[in-house]
């Protein structure tokens, strides 16, 4: 179900970083924004609740691919009883960390298709979370003389490229 009341939605999350601060030893800053769940554009997910994070440590927070951004994403999520296909209703964010991770998606899914088109032989990506797979499928479907296909379970699951056809 969508998140009702957004600025109760937003003090949950606010009380919760304020604990991860205080009792986790963090030192993070934070801004929470809400919106009316307006699409952002072709294929992107409603974000109605909107975090920023800033301070001493971000570093932490977006070593590793973004693995404890997105951790505090899901726990935001869980926090709000969100079904897992809402859970893009919660963004989190720090030092444009998703932006730049987006960019770089998208470049490697250009030269995967480009290297697929010369060679005719399918390119695997390494495992990773399905957000990221489902960015490399978009950006791959708008690319010519290539097909995608996710493979494998659970965190092992990656991105197959495939010449089309």
């Amino acid at each position: 179900m969508p998140i009702d009341d957004l600025q109760q939605a937003a003090q949950k999350i606010a009380g919760f970083l304020n604990s991860l601060n205080k009792l986790g030893g963090m030192r993070l800053k934070y801004r929470i924004s809400a919106s009316d769940g307006t699409q952002e554009g072709e294929g992107v997910a409603p974000r109605q609740i909107s975090v920023e994070l800033a301070g001493p440590d971000v570093p932490l927070v977006i070593q590793h691919n973004g693995e404890l951004l997105r951790a505090l994403e899901t726990l935001a999520a869980q926090m709000l009883h969100l079904d897992h296909h809402e859970h893009d209703m919660v963004s989190f964010d720090a030092a444009n960390f998703k932006a730049l991770r987006a960019e770089e998606l998208r470049l490697a899914a250009e030269a995967a298709a480009e290297k697929v088109r010369q060679t005719g032989a399918p390119y695997s990506f390494p495992p990773m979370n399905s957000r990221e797979r489902r960015m490399l499928h978009l950006v791959c479907r708008s690319l010519q003389g290539v097909e995608t296909a996710s493979v494998g379970e659970g965190s092992s699951r990656f991105l197959v490229v495939y010449p089309e056809g």
